[in-house]
Order: structure tokens, then C-alpha cells, then sequence
């Protein structure tokens, strides 16, 4: 460009020139149906009147119709979104959608408007009376057609990511429709030439998500594909109608069928719409619900937060759920298979109890404990015995209200199980989140109950808990572990027969402690010259680490997860703080010239709440037995016994041969089973075994 009078070059500054404002965009959909159009008197028909409540409804909702438009210069046929907004006689006038605003839409020829109903398409032959920018105002017809009929419903998607991959081909974009057998996408190339590089014909891998959550991943089988320059449709097909989520199980939960039968209650992840189903059999691990054959709206694979699962309409339990497998039934029927990917400790505990009760009304599972019968029950059974009732005598109010928040308020660190009838108890047993990712099985004990072994029933109960529980995220439990007295026959038939019959520390670990009451007061001596004792250093838990590998192979440094405390909010300390009780530990190290000798876990919690206060006392993990004497050992226990409020404290002493060659005074001896629950199938078929114990 020149200037006219001086005929120079006119400078055009790039930066100053006015931007186009960005505006919302939606792409326009090509229409390649015109044998459907060509097929509308074959269709059956719809009449004004039930068409108009059809357009109240959607307008209602807040949802969109189609408006098929043919381009006056190419004389191609696409679909536009356009929303309902008021309808005066037999006159409708629509609003264009906001993103399809630049396209200049009033020029194009008007042909007809499209409802999605479903697996219908209804098809209105409006006259047009007026077109402008912003919509429209048609003029309903008599009747209107509804040109097809699909063997399955589509349901139009929102605000679903989709990622397609296939052998290092990557394109992104959303999903559009879907149905159980097959969904549609819209996608662009990760680089705008790659589009080559997809093989129609070849598996491909797809990844749904939703604000950055999975919704589901898969590999489909492309079924027809649509090319545009920078996008393309493609609609796709899951390879198989069931999932392999789990490993197999040779002990599986046992099916109930309850009444009133529970509901499953979940806003759908990919269309986000409320939807119900009726549960027809349900376990602890998962429950299987019907879908409709042709309106059916569960895809196997994919993922359902927010899964409420509501019995008798009152009680309500939280998790998510995978739909793990399709199986057609009935001629309009199909069984889908649920598997609970995670449950809150109190939805979980819910469930349980629901389901135990309907095996047996007398078993109970943290339930509000009548506290008289439970302190009877404990002094009765010979549980708390004068020796152990001494040590809390002095500190009986804080035991009792201990129990009282653990009993009656049923917080997510606790568990307890009872076997009742008429509100007396006659089997007990309780479990405590410990550490982070650890759970003690404790206080087991029993009566006799006419011709019943409440004892049994207990242990059964909840193995059955442990073996669901463990593989829920939150639950945050890794391992199992429990004190027992080697004399004691029954959990060392249990606990000891199971870890020696297996003979893999790796999975199931049997660790020998020392008991000794250590005296709570000032320390009377301090350490010879050349000891010390302090915090843990990381080096110093890796040689315990190794010390414990080669001395025992357990699992005991796995459970303790010493030097990786979480810090986060969720930590197991914070946790018990927030709910009232106190739960935390810390480790020290006794090192002489340089070497170290002995760890000490340092363990606090609310007194009372294991009777043998096993998780309010000093463990002492000796590493090197021969050069460490009795005396420096215990003096250095009484200069960490200052956190404690009570007279004395147990300490627990690792490997206890020492105690025998030192000739302390042990007064008895605690096995520590521990076991990884990523093995529990095998803990339930020794029992089955050996116990001849029945889980169905």
C-alpha cells in the first residue's frame, strides 16, 4: 500500500491492528444421513400436541435440539445446536448456540428440526418464518416422523476428555455419544500430519477422563472413522464385555440376595445425569445390578464415583464402583457386575453389618456397644485380670471414656466385632489402625453360648472384613498384625500355625519379644562416656533395616515405615488427633563410639486402649546383643520414658534371647504375627483347612 500524494510506502504497524476478540467455539456437524431423510414415510408418526410436550420438556431441562442446514454455495447438510426458549400456539422460537455464533448461520437454507430422543430420532418438517443471528422462529407441524429406531440407546456425553493412543499415535479430543456396545469421539492429531499414522484395522487404546479423573481405559476396535483437515470422528468398540480388575480369587465373598433389596444410586460419569438400579445380589467386594438391553447405560470398564448404595432408603454407603462385565440374561435384560473399588471405613463397616446380620443375627459389627455389658463381658471372661487391672486402676476414668468414643462413636481408626443376644455379650474382638498402613487384630475373647462357638464365629466375621477391607485405598492397610502369648493355643494355632505352615517371612512373619514392666520416673544415671542416644538417622535405620533382614526376614520394618512418616493431613497422627485420641511414635538410637547398638520405637496412644498397653510402651530393637550391657540399655529406656503419664510402661524387647542371656527378669513372652494382606487368600484357606471353616 502507497501513500496517493507522495507515492511513498505506507508502514503498516502489525501491532496496533485491531484482534478479533476470541469467542466461544463449537464445531458444525456434518450430516451424512440422507437415506434417513429419504425414509421418513416409513417411520411412524408423532402428533403436534405430544411433539409440544416433548419441547416443553427439553426446555425445562435446559437441554438442546438439531437444526439440519444445507450451505446455500456447497450444498452440504450439517447439524447445528439450538436451544428451545418459548413456544406461542403453534410458533417456536429457538436461540442459535453461543458457539456457533461466527458461522453466520441465517445464511444457510432451513430443512428441518431433529430431537435425539433416545433411541429415536424424531424429525419435524417446520416452516420457517423468520432467521436471524441469533436464532429462529419456526412454525410446528401436524405431525412429525420418527426416522430411526436403533437397536441400542445413544446417550449424548459432556465434559469428557478422550485420549487415543496406538503405538506411539496419540490424538486427543472428547466423547460425543456412547452406548454400552460402542462410543463416537471427536479428536485431533497430536501433530497436524500424524492423522497417517492411525491404523483403522489395529487395536487401539482409549482413555476416558473427567477433571482430570479416570472414567476408563481400554483397548477398542475402530468401527468407522470420519476425516475433517485438523479432526476426525471415530466410533469405537471395546474389545470384551468383561474386565479382569483383580487377581482370581479362590475365596470369594458369598452372594446375598437381601430384602428390601439396596439401591445403587450414581450421577452417570459421562452423560451426568442421575440414574438408579435395583441391586440384585450383593457382597462386601461387589454387587451385580440389571441394565436394559436396548437403553442400557453401563460400559465395562468404566469407573463410578459417588456410588451410593442406599438400603431400605435410610441407610447410606459411599464408594467407587467399576463396571467389570455385561451378560445378557433375559430378551431385555443384562446382568452387569460391579466390583467396589474404595469405600470409606464407615460405609464399609455399614455394608458389613447389613450383610452379617443377614447371615446371623446375633453377629454384630461395630455397632453401639452397650458399654455395662462390655465391662462385664471383659471382667467375666477373665480378660482384664487383677494383674492387668492394676496397671489401670489409677487411670480408670481416661479407660472409660477411651472405650467409650472407641465403642460408641465408631471412629474410622477402630473396628470392633461382637457376637450378642439379647444385648449380653458373648464374643469379642477389636482391631486399631496401629501405624500408617498396619491394623492390630487384639482383645479376643469368648464365653460359652448354649450350642454356639462365639469365639469362632468372631474370628470368621472378621477375616471376612479383613480379606474385603484390605484392598480399599482408604483403608490404608498393607498389613494385619497381632501380639499373642505363645502359650496361648488358640491364636498360636491360628496366627503361629499359618506363618509356620507357610515358611515365608516375606508374607507371614513371627517375631519372639521380651515383656518387661519398665518403671516411668527420672532417670537415676546418665550414659557411660562415649554413649549417646538421639533421633534415628537415616543411615541408622537403613543398618536396623538390614539388622532385621538378616535376623528375622518379616515384615517388621515394613510395618513400622520408619523414617517415611506421611505429612500430610491424612497421617495417621492427624487422623487420631482430629477424632480425639492420641496415636503417634517416634525412634531414637543408641550408639557407643560411633556404632550402633539399639533402636528404640517409642510408642504413644490413649491409655487403655490395648489392655496390655502394647502400643503405649518402648519397643527396643537390639542390633548388636553381645557389646551392649543391660545396664546402659535401661538407662537409656528411663531417659525416653518422659513422655509417658502412668507409673510404668511395657518394653518389649527384640530378639528376646537377649533377655535370656542378659538374665533380665522378663516376666513373659509376646509373638508379633504379622501379615501382608496382598496374600490374605492364603490366610483364608488355611483356616478353611485346618478349622473346616465355612464362608458361604
Amino acid at each position: 500500500m502507497e501513500d496517493k500524494k507522495t507515492k511513498q510506502p505506507i508502514l503498516i504497524d502489525i501491532g496496533k491492528i485491531r484482534k478479533t476478540p476470541e469467542e466461544p467455539f463449537l464445531p458444525l456437524w456434518f450430516f451424512q444421513h440422507d437415506d434417513l431423510i429419504n425414509a421418513i414415510d416409513a417411520g411412524s408418526r408423532i402428533k403436534k400436541e405430544n411433539l409440544i410436550n416433548t419441547l416443553n420438556r427439553i426446555h425445562f431441562m435446559g437441554d438442546s435440539i438439531c437444526v439440519l442446514l444445507r450451505h446455500p454455495r456447497y450444498d452440504e447438510s450439517i447439524l447445528v445446536k439450538a436451544i428451545p426458549e418459548t413456544i406461542e400456539g403453534d410458533e417456536l422460537t429457538c436461540s442459535w448456540d453461543k458457539r456457533h455464533a461466527s458461522f453466520g448461520l441465517e445464511n444457510f437454507q432451513f430443512s428441518y428440526l431433529i430431537i435425539m430422543e433416545q433411541q429415536s430420532i424424531i424429525l419435524l418438517p417446520a416452516k420457517l418464518l423468520s432467521i436471524d443471528s441469533t436464532g429462529f422462529k419456526v412454525l410446528l407441524p401436524e405431525e412429525s416422523y420418527v426416522i430411526s429406531k436403533r437397536e441400542t440407546n445413544r446417550f449424548p456425553c459432556r465434559d469428557v476428555t478422550a485420549e487415543l493412543t496406538q503405538s506411539g499415535f496419540l490424538a486427543k479430543g472428547s466423547l460425543i455419544d456412547f452406548s454400552p456396545q460402542s462410543f463416537r469421539i471427536k479428536v485431533s492429531p497430536e501433530m497436524p500430519s500424524s492423522h497417517h499414522g492411525f491404523n483403522p484395522d489395529a487395536t487401539v487404546t482409549i482413555r476416558l477422563t473427567s477433571n482430570g479423573k479416570m472414567l476408563f481405559s481400554g483397548n477398542c476396535r475402530c468401527l468407522r472413522e470420519t476425516h475433517e483437515i485438523h479432526e476426525w470422528e471415530i466410533v469405537l468398540a471395546p474389545l470384551s464385555e468383561q474386565i479382569k480388575r483383580f487377581q482370581t480369587r479362590t475365596v470369594r465373598h458369598p452372594r446375598r440376595r437381601i430384602f428390601p433389596p439396596p439401591m445403587a444410586v450414581f450421577e452417570h460419569p459421562f452423560f451426568k445425569r442421575k440414574v438408579q438400579r435395583e441391586i440384585t445380589d450383593i457382597s462386601i467386594t461387589g454387587f451385580s445390578v440389571y441394565d436394559d438391553a436396548i437403553d442400557g447405560i453401563l460400559l465395562p470398564g468404566m469407573i463410578i464415583r459417588g456410588l451410593s448404595i442406599i438400603y431400605a432408603g435410610e441407610l447410606k454407603m459411599n464408594c467407587t464402583a467399576q463396571v467389570i462385565y455385561r451378560k445378557k440374561q433375559e430378551e431385555n435384560k443384562v446382568c452387569c457386575g460391579l466390583a467396589v473399588l474404595d469405600m470409606d471405613v464407615h460405609s464399609y463397616s455399614r455394608l458389613n453389618r447389613i450383610l452379617t446380620l443377614n447371615m446371623d443375627h446375633h453377629s454384630f459389627i461395630s455397632t453401639e456397644v452397650d458399654m455395662d455389658a462390655l465391662w462385664e463381658f471383659f471382667f467375666d471372661t477373665g480378660f482384664i485380670y487383677p494383674k492387668k487391672y492394676k496397671l489401670l486402676q489409677d487411670h480408670r476414668e481416661d479407660f472409660k471414656n477411651t472405650y467409650r468414643k472407641l465403642y460408641q462413636e465408631n471412629p474410622e481408626i477402630a473396628m470392633h466385632f461382637t457376637y450378642e443376644e439379647n444385648g449380653r455379650i458373648y464374643g469379642h474382638m477389636s482391631m486399631l489402625r496401629a501405624y500408617e498402613r498396619a491394623w492390630l487384630i487384639q482383645h479376643h475373647a469368648a464365653r460359652p453360648m448354649h450350642n454356639k462357638l462365639p469365639g469362632f464365629q468372631i474370628l470368621k466375621n472378621m477375616i471376612l472384613f479383613l480379606y474385603g477391607m484390605y484392598h480399599l485405598p482408604s483403608a490404608n492397610m498393607d498389613y494385619v498384625m497381632c501380639f499373642f502369648r505363645p502359650e496361648n493355643k488358640f491364636p498360636d494355632r491360628v496366627f503361629g500355625g499359618f506363618a509356620r505352615e507357610l515358611n515365608n517371612p516375606r508374607i507371614c512373619s513371627l517375631d519372639l519379644f521380651s515383656y518387661v514392666t519398665f518403671p516411668v520416673g527420672t532417670p537415676q544415671s546418665q550414659l557411660p562416656r562415649g554413649w549417646s542416644l538421639h533421633e534415628s538417622t537415616h543411615s541408622e535405620l537403613w543398618q536396623l533395616e538390614q539388622f532385621l533382614k538378616h535376623s528375622s526376614g518379616g515384615l517388621l520394618f515394613d510395618v513400622l515405615n520408619l523414617g517415611k512418616k506421611d505429612p500430610t493431613d491424612d497421617s495417621l497422627e492427624k487422623v487420631s488427633q482430629r477424632l480425639g485420641f492420641t496415636r503417634k511414635w517416634a525412634v531414637y538410637s543408641l550408639v557407643n563410639s560411633g556404632c550402633l547398638k539399639s533402636v528404640f520405637i517409642v510408642n504413644q496412644s490413649d491409655v487403655g486402649v490395648n489392655l496390655s498397653e502394647l502400643l503405649n510402651g518402648i519397643k527396643a530393637i537390639v542390633v548388636d546383643s553381645e557389646n551392649l550391657p543391660w545396664e546402659v540399655l535401661s538407662v537409656a529406656v528411663a531417659q525416653l520414658t518422659g513422655v509417658y503419664h502412668l507409673d510404668s510402661i511395657p518394653l518389649l524387647i527384640y530378639p528376646s534371647v537377649y533377655s535370656d542371656v542378659k538374665k533380665i527378669p522378663s516376666e513373659k513372652k509376646y509373638q508379633l504375627w504379622i501379615t501382608y494382606m496382598r496374600h490374605s487368600n492364603k490366610f483364608l484357606e488355611y483356616v478353611r483347612r485346618h478349622f473346616r471353616m465355612r464362608y458361604e
